[in-house]
């Protein structure tokens, strides 16, 4: 075919080629180039412009100067970030703590030594729990609520509360726990506690408590520690303090166990605890606490003295953390072994010939306080004054001169006025005082100082020691003595009920003074029934005020709770202390490691 036919034409175009084409490597762009293009500052080739222009001494001068404000920017900006910087506890660390004794259940049902309590508080969760300051807060609970009885309570538990194997806590867990310790046939420490309280199962997450009367104090008896249904319904009365399960336990505490290590003996000397992940509350922020366990105080000293150990307590030591211990010790009197401790002068004047600061001085390095009632301090009650005297032993026997009595040096007695009781002779005398206590060596220095102020008075004293055991079976419950010193427990709630009240006057009541006001009982039976803390408080400063002033005992001192614990273990809140395992009420959020981190992000976390 022809191609003009079809218009088609063709055109040849000549590209020129280079001659001897070779690749040549891009030279990098110069860091002022970079800045240009990735900031589109042209300004910097007119600045660079400028200071090239500089003569060199001014060149020197402006580098130096952009130096210093680039420093000063600097360590604005890094003293800015510091202020804005809050340290706070971080997940890390461990606790070795020492005590004596070794423990046997690891059980809320069984614990009866202050080891036992001691793990038990660290491994179960009850449904409250205790707070810094003391106040009752709820752990597994997530509300309660009252009736307007006072006889029913509703407990509400958390959707997050678990034991430390993963598994829910439930209602079922609460009234299997509550009615293992109504069980008379277990003998459980917390038998008397929850005798006559009905625990019902309303829904899994809701458990209700009945009561047959008002108690106020109730709400205290809830951080009794939950145990799992479903691990302990097939094991016997006989078979419970024997299981594994009572050193292996599975708790909803914010520790659990991880080892056991036990001596020849089979005796446990060290029990390793890690962090429960489970806590209701959240992990604990220690990995770790280990409890090493010593048969003598001396070798738990030693041991933290050599820093085997970290923390202990009760250990007589400098720099140890102090909370009030609710317990008030003191000399009772038995007016119905010996009646001359029913004249209230003779009361009077032996409480009042006593130097208790000497006491709390001597016998417990000012770790103590020296009270005059029944109330221990540390509480919302106004403490009723020391006496002060120049000399405690005149003052005393200025009482006893004033109501009549008469001192005969040659014979050591002190004479009632005549008509002052049925004696032999017709006259009442204060012819020597037996003191009977135990042979724990605190109670011994105590009764040493308490000899040789009523000595002084002109009064013979003497001392009977005992063991603990036998002072209670046979010198307590039978009320077989004149004069006692001895401690009384008081609970969280300061139900003074059972200790003062004319109805407990007798085995196995705890009213070991014998005493007797009808004023006094109507203030105990309306302060524990009363959930107004405002009116309980009110008639607890009353009967402080009333039985201070009849003198029923001699009141001496109320012991501080010593805690020996690493300076760099931080975030411990000492509550007053009932058991020594109250220490213990705010472990999960004591740290030994921190962060830091920006004071907004701290709010948020």
């Amino acid at each position: 075919m022809n191609d003009e036919k079809v218009g088609i034409h063709e055109r040849h175009i000549d590209i020129p080629v280079a001659e001897n084409l070779q690749s040549s490597p891009v030279s990098a762009p110069t860091w002022k180039e970079r800045l240009a293009r990735s900031w589109n500052v042209p300004a910097l080739d007119r600045l660079q412009a400028r200071v090239q222009a500089f003569s060199l001494g001014d060149r020197v001068l402006f580098y130096a100067l952009a130096i210093f404000v680039s420093i000063i920017t600097l360590l604005s900006l890094h003293a800015l970030n510091q202020s804005l910087l809050v340290e706070v506890p971080a997940y890390g660390g461990s606790l070795t703590e020492g005590e004596v004794g070794s423990p046997q259940f690891i059980n809320p049902l069984l614990a009866i030594s202050d080891a036992d309590r001691d793990l038990s508080q660290l491994v179960h969760a009850g449904l409250m729990g205790l707070s810094g300051s003391g106040a009752l807060t709820p752990v597994l609970a997530e509300s309660y609520t009252v009736s307007p009885d006072g006889k029913s309570y509703t407990f509400i538990l958390r959707t997050n509360a678990k034991f430390a194997d993963g598994t829910p806590v439930t209602a079922d867990d609460v009234v299997f726990t509550v009615q293992k310790a109504q069980d008379p046939a277990l003998k459980s420490p917390e038998y008397a506690n929850w005798s006559g309280v009905s625990a019902q199962t309303i829904d899994p997450r809701t458990v209700r408590f009945t009561l047959s009367k008002p108690y106020a104090p109730f709400l205290g008896l809830t951080t009794l520690g939950i145990l799992p249904v479903r691990l302990w319904r097939n094991i016997s009365n006989e078979e419970f303090p024997f299981s594994t399960l009572e050193t292996n336990p599975v708790g909803a505490g914010p520790f659990k166990v991880d080892t056991i290590s036990r001596d020849a003996s089979g005796l446990i000397k060290r029990v390793l605890l890690i962090a429960n992940p489970h806590y209701v509350l959240g992990r604990p922020y220690l990995d770790s606490i280990r409890f090493d366990f010593y048969a003598r105080t001396e070798d738990l000293a030693s041991a933290l003295l050599r820093g085997d150990v970290e923390s202990a307590y009760g250990v007589p030591l400098q720099g140890v953390l102090t909370a009030p211990y609710a317990r008030v010790f003191g000399v009772f009197w038995n007016p119905s072994e010996k009646q001359v401790y029913a004249r209230a002068e003779v009361r009077k004047a032996l409480s009042l010939a006593l130097n208790r600061d000497v006491i709390v001085r001597d016998v417990f390095d000012g770790y103590a306080t020296a009270i005059m009632g029944p109330v221990p301090p540390g509480g919302s009650v106004e403490q009723v004054p020391i006496p002060q005297s120049e000399n405690n032993t005149e003052e005393a026997a200025r009482i006893l001169e004033t109501a009549g009595w008469t001192y005969d040096g040659s014979a050591r007695l002190w004479k009632a006025p005549v008509g002052g009781g049925s004696v032999p002779g017709g006259k009442q005398t204060l012819d020597g005082i037996t003191i009977r206590t135990s042979n724990m060596s605190e109670l011994k220095n105590v009764a040493s100082k308490v000899k040789a102020d009523w000595e002084r008075l002109g009064v013979p004293i003497g001392i009977e020691l005992y063991e603990p055991g036998d002072l209670s079976q046979n010198v307590i419950r039978p009320r077989k003595y004149e004069a006692l010193l001895y401690g009384m427990v008081i609970g969280r709630d300061q139900d003074l009920y059972a200790f003062w009240d004319s109805k407990e006057r007798n085995d196995p009541g705890l009213n070991i003074a014998l005493y007797a006001n009808k004023t006094v009982d109507d203030l105990l039976e309306s302060a524990r029934a009363s959930t107004d803390e405002a009116l309980r408080t009110g008639h607890l400063q009353k009967i402080e005020n009333i039985v201070a002033a009849d003198y029923p005992a001699a009141f001496l001192y109320a012991p501080d709770f010593t805690y020996k614990v690493p300076n760099d273990v931080r975030g411990v809140e000492l509550p007053q202390i009932i058991t020594p395992a109250d220490r213990f009420a705010t472990a999960a959020s004591w740290y030994r490691s921190t962060d830091a981190v920006w004071s907004f992000f701290a709010r948020s976390r």
